[in-house]
């Protein structure tokens, strides 16, 4: 059976402090990289044509905007998986699963866990579930062909959000609170890591928000040039071409 350790709140602080960095790094990256023509490519022009945007600047910052909140959740949940993967490494002496579709194994009073780590709750629709199920099942098809015990329990872990069901028949979804306690034995331990996540955040927000200004005034002269007509109004018949011809 595993040892158990006790878990140092000052160690997962040290943890944060030193890798929210990362997060915020390549948040600045995926900004800077990021070209006009590919975010409005993914965007439907007929919706906002609906809703009657009519500033370039405010369209602009509308596509920025969900880009960027889609991208910052990705960013971030690697952020979260990476924590989660530590904590329990400090408890469990967990280690980083290297089968596909599982991202934590760890042994706890005599069970072998698998955890597939996600975000929050409503992260896939059925054919990812029925994927993440499908990767359990062979993950747990290759384990007993090792030293691993022969109870193997699958988890679906995320790292906010309430489950009130947990138990999915062939797997088990813990979220929030449930899920933290689950990976490190501490019940109070999804509010502890609050603060230490603040770390340096109005800083590096800052220097977020410098470069976030320069990309939408970059990006509305290009839209105004490319995509506005002679009196200034949105060209919508030239946007869905770009947008949509073959």
């Amino acid at each position: 059976m595993a040892e158990i350790n006790a878990l140092a709140i000052v160690d997962v602080t040290a943890y944060i402090e030193n890798n929210i960095g990362t997060f915020h790094q390549n948040r600045l990256q995926s900004i800077r990289k990021l070209k006009l023509g590919n975010i409005l490519k993914r965007k439907n022009p007929y919706l906002f044509k609906a809703k009657n945007v009519l500033l370039a600047q405010d369209l602009v910052k509308i596509l920025l905007d969900a880009y960027l909140s889609s991208q910052e959740e990705a960013i971030f949940g690697r952020f979260l998986e990476g924590l989660a993967i530590y904590i329990n490494g400090a408890v469990f002496s967990g280690k980083k699963s290297g089968a596909e579709g599982v991202d934590l194994e760890f042994e706890k009073d005599g069970i072998w866990y698998i955890v597939a780590i996600k975000s929050g709750p409503n992260w896939g629709n059925s054919s990812q579930i029925r994927k993440m199920k499908d990767d359990f099942t062979r993950t747990k098809r290759i384990l007993r062909t090792t030293d691993a015990p022969n109870n193997i329990v699958a988890v679906n872990g995320c790292a906010y959000g309430k489950e009130t069901k947990p138990d999915k028949g062939e797997y088990y979804k813990y979220c929030g609170q449930a899920f933290w306690e689950f990976i490190s034995g501490d019940p109070d331990l999804y509010t502890k890591l609050i603060k230490p996540l603040g770390h340096k955040a109005k800083e590096k927000n800052h220097e977020f928000a410098e470069e976030y200004a320069g990309v939408v005034n970059r990006f509305t002269a290009e839209f105004q040039k490319d995509f506005c007509a002679d009196d200034g109004k949105i060209d919508w018949e030239c946007l869905v071409r770009f947008n949509s011809s073959k």
